[in-house]
């Protein structure tokens, strides 16, 4: 499972790698070029998902066969951080 993600923003295109946690979505991610506050796109769950390089743990769990379960927020429910 990877935890690293290179998250890109769409509004100015900056680019940085962060963690993701492996418990819970993060809904909210600042944009460390611009500032923008950004959130997952209609039908993703989380902003790695909609953003990133790499999908947040629970899906790439869910993928490799795991709990089965797509929508990682079902079972950990959206985190602000």
């Amino acid at each position: 499972m990877q935890l690293q993600s290179l998250i890109t923003c769409p509004h100015c295109g900056h680019a940085a790698a962060d963690t993701m946690p492996t418990d819970a979505c993060q809904f909210f991610y600042e944009c460390k070029g611009c500032g923008a506050l950004l959130r997952p796109k209609q039908g993703d769950c989380c902003v790695f998902c909609s953003y990133g390089s790499v999908p947040c743990p629970p899906i790439q769990e869910a993928v490799n066969g795991g709990s089965g379960n797509l929508s990682c927020c079902a079972s950990h429910g959206p985190s602000g951080t």
